[in-house]
C-alpha cells in the first residue's frame, strides 16, 4: 500500500511565511467525518427515541449522553494529550485514531436499538468516542499555526463541519428520493436512517485517517523538559490537580466568552431536541409517529439542518474577511443574531420549504460559533495548555446542555405544554442573549 505524503507542519514559532491552503485543508479534513458523527446523531437521535416509544418530556433526559461525556472526557483528553508524544503519531494524532475507531463501531449498532435503553447506552458511548477525537482536533489548529493564520484553521474546520452534516443530515432524504430507498414498517426506525448511520461509520474513520496520514506534528522543542513535565503530571490525582488549577486560572478572555458560550449552546440544544419532531407535527401535521407524514417531516428536517450546514460551508471563507473588517466580536455577535432569527421564524411557517430560509441565518450562526469564540479563545492561553484548556472551554457547552437535559422537560410539561415549537422559538431567544453578552469579551488577537 503506498503511503500518502506528508505535509510537515513546523512549530508556530517558527513560521516564517503563510500556511499554504492545502496544509490547512489536511489538517482539518477530519473534521468532516468528526461531524458525521455529530450531525447524524443531531438529526435523528430525538426520532429514534421517538420511534422506541419516549414522550416530548422523556427526550431531554434521554439526550444527557452527550453533554455529561463531554464534561467528562473533554478536559481528561485535552490533559492527557498535552502530555503525550509518540515518535509516530505525534501528540494529538494517537487520539485522532482511538476516536475514530469507537466511534465507527458505535455508529454501526445504534440504528440497531431496540429498546430505549439500548439506544441511549449506545450514545453515551458514541459521544465519548467522539469526544476523544473532537477536543484535540481544537487543539491542532494552535499547535501548528501562528496566532495570525488561527481564524482560518478555525474557518476551515467550520468548513468541514458544514460539509460534512450537509451530507450527513440529509443522507435519509437523499436515501429516498435519489436512491429508491424503500420506507420501512411505520412507526419502526427506518432503513434509510439505519444506512446514513453505516456510511457515517465510514465516513468518520475515512476522514480522520486522511488527517493522520498527510499532517505531521512537530516535536517538543525540549523533548527532555517535556518528558520531565510529563512525569510530574503522571496519575490521576496529579491530572485533577492540573485541571483544578487551570480552571482556577483561567484566562479573562474564557471567562468572559463563557456565557457567551452558555447561552449559545443553550439555543443551539433547543433546537436540536425539537426541531425534527416540530417539523414533523407542527408543520407536516403528523397526529403520531405512525403516520406517513410523521417519517416525511423527520426527513425533511434532516434536509433542514443540512441546509444550515450548507450555509456554514459556504459561509466559514466569509469569516477571516469579515473578522479582518469588523473584528472577531462584531462579526460573532452579527452571525449570533442571525441565527436567533432563523430560529424564531420557524414558528410564523407553514410552508416546509420555507424552512430553508430559516435555516440560513442558523447556518451563519453554525459557521461564528465553530470558528470564533476559539480564534478570540487561543491567543489567550499560555503556552503548554492548549488542550486541557480547550477541554475546559467545552464545560461552558456541556453545563448549559446537562442542564437543558435534567431541566428542560420540567419546562415542556409545565410552561410549554409539550409544545415542541415553543421549544425552538426559546432557542432563538437564548441566541439573542448570546449576542449582546459578546460585547462584554475582551478580543486582544489579531483577527487575520
Amino acid at each position: 500500500m503506498t503511503s500518502m505524503p506528508q505535509n510537515r507542519v513546523a512549530a508556530p514559532a517558527h513560521v516564517a511565511h503563510r500556511t499554504s491552503f492545502g496544509t490547512i485543508w489536511n489538517m482539518s479534513f477530519g473534521f468532516l467525518g468528526i461531524q458525521f458523527g455529530w450531525a447524524l446523531q443531531m438529526a435523528n437521535m430525538s426520532a429514534i427515541y421517538e420511534y422506541l416509544g419516549a414522550s416530548p418530556d422523556e427526550i431531554p433526559m434521554l439526550w444527557l449522553a452527550a453533554p455529561l461525556t463531554g464534561l467528562l472526557v473533554q478536559p481528561i483528553i485535552g490533559h492527557l494529550s498535552d502530555n503525550t508524544w509518540s515518535p509516530t503519531l505525534g501528540r494529538r494524532r494517537p487520539f485522532f485514531l482511538i476516536g475514530a475507531l469507537l466511534s465507527s463501531c458505535a455508529l454501526i449498532f445504534m440504528p440497531q436499538s431496540s429498546t430505549l435503553w439500548m439506544a441511549a447506552g449506545l450514545l453515551w458511548i458514541l459521544d465519548a468516542s467522539i469526544n476523544v477525537s473532537m477536543e484535540p482536533f481544537r487543539a491542532f489548529v494552535s499547535d501548528l499555526l501562528p496566532q495570525s493564520e488561527r481564524t482560518r484553521g478555525f474557518a476551515m474546520q467550520s468548513f468541514f463541519i458544514g460539509l460534512g452534516a450537509v451530507i450527513a443530515s440529509a443522507m435519509p432524504w437523499m436515501l429516498t428520493n435519489w436512491f429508491g430507498v424503500a420506507d420501512s414498517t411505520p412507526g419502526t426506525i427506518p432503513m434509510t436512517v439505519r444506512l446514513s448511520f453505516y456510511i457515517g461509520s465510514a465516513a468518520f474513520l475515512g476522514a480522520v485517517l486522511y488527517t493522520i496520514l498527510t499532517t505531521k506534528e512537530h516535536p517538543p522543542a525540549d523533548l527532555a523538559e517535556f518528558q520531565r513535565k510529563k512525569a510530574e503530571s503522571r496519575g490521576a490525582m496529579a491530572m485533577v490537580r492540573e485541571i483544578r488549577e487551570a480552571v482556577a486560572h483561567m484566562p479573562e478572555t474564557m471567562r468572559r466568552l463563557a456565557p457567551v458560550q452558555i447561552c449559545t449552546w443553550l439555543g443551539l440544544f433547543c433546537m436540536w431536541l425539537y426541531f425534527p419532531v416540530a417539523v414533523a407535527r407542527n408543520v407536516f401535521g403528523a397526529p403520531d409517529t405512525s403516520s406517513p407524514l410523521y417519517q416525511q417531516g423527520v426527513a425533511w428536517a434532516g434536509v433542514c439542518f443540512g441546509a444550515y450546514s450548507l450555509v456554514c460551508f459556504v459561509f466559514a471563507f466569509c469569516l477571516p474577511p469579515l473578522a479582518r473588517k469588523f473584528d472577531r466580536k462584531g462579526t460573532h455577535m452579527i452571525c449570533l443574531l442571525a441565527g436567533a432569527a432563523g430560529l424564531i421564524s420557524v414558528a410564523f411557517i407553514k410552508n416546509p420549504n420555507l424552512l430553508l430560509l430559516s435555516m440560513t441565518g442558523v447556518g451563519i450562526a453554525w459557521a461564528s460559533t465553530l470558528s470564533m469564540p476559539y480564534s478570540m479563545l487561543a491567543g489567550s492561553l499560555p503556552e503548554g495548555k492548549t488542550g486541557i484548556y480547550m477541554g475546559i472551554f467545552n464545560f461552558f457547552i456541556v453545563i448549559p446542555e446537562i442542564v437543558a437535559s435534567l431541566g428542560f422537560g420540567w419546562v415542556m410539561n409545565n410552561l410549554l405544554d409539550n409544545n415542541r415549537m415553543a421549544a425552538v422559538v426559546a432557542g432563538g431567544v437564548f441566541m439573542i442573549i448570546a449576542a449582546l453578552l459578546v460585547l462584554r469579551v475582551n478580543d486582544k488577537g489579531e483577527t487575520a
